[in-house]
């Protein structure tokens, strides 16, 4: 509804895009977002996990306001390689946090898990964990490891900080531990 006097502005506008349609200006962005929402403490590796995938961007009168990612990972979990959608890189900008944004970026990512892959997951901080679990992710309780080069490698650094989407939370059993893909840097 437009108000007589007044002119709409229009909110924050959320795009999604695979890595491929991104412009180099877009992802040189996001990579900035990323160091500025963690402080400096997000390595190279981890912008590599973000790439390749879908991507959601939410823009705001100032730039990027928000961003996160979607990418596949292979996860075995009993006797089947799952095609996991995996969210990598969510961060908003510090002067826009709690307003939203980032369960809009969740919205489109988990829109995007829903309807390519077999199950949803990611892992996350304390302070991340938040915003999932406020989504409905819930914490896996069983074991983490990864195939490694020289095979299985159990990663219990990873148990407690690794979510799933709730429609396969009942699905998945935690007395059988997931088998991630091996990647370099942090493996999840």
């Amino acid at each position: 509804m437009t108000v007589p006097g007044r002119t709409a502005t229009p909110g924050p506008t959320l795009r999604s895009a695979h890595t491929a349609d991104l412009a180099p200006g877009e992802l040189r962005a996001a990579r900035a977002l990323m160091d500025l929402a963690f402080d400096g403490d997000f390595a190279e590796e981890d912008w590599e996990h973000a790439l390749g995938g879908m991507h959601a961007l939410v823009l705001d009168d100032a730039g990027l306001a928000a961003h996160g990612a979607v990418v596949m990972r292979r996860v075995r979990h009993r006797d089947r390689w799952l095609r996991v959608g995996y969210v990598e890189a969510v961060a908003v900008r510090p002067d826009v946090r709690r307003t939203g944004l980032g369960g809009r970026v969740m919205a489109e990512l988990e829109r995007i898990v829903d309807r390519a892959y077999d199950a949803g997951m990611l892992s996350a901080s304390d302070e991340g964990a938040r915003l999932y679990t406020g989504r409905g992710w819930r914490q896996w309780s069983g074991r983490v490891s990864a195939l490694g080069p020289d095979g299985a490698v159990h990663l219990p650094e990873e148990e407690g900080g690794t979510y799933v989407r709730p429609a396969l939370a009942g699905v998945l059993d935690p007395a059988h531990g997931l088998l991630f893909d091996w990647r370099d840097g942090d493996v999840l």
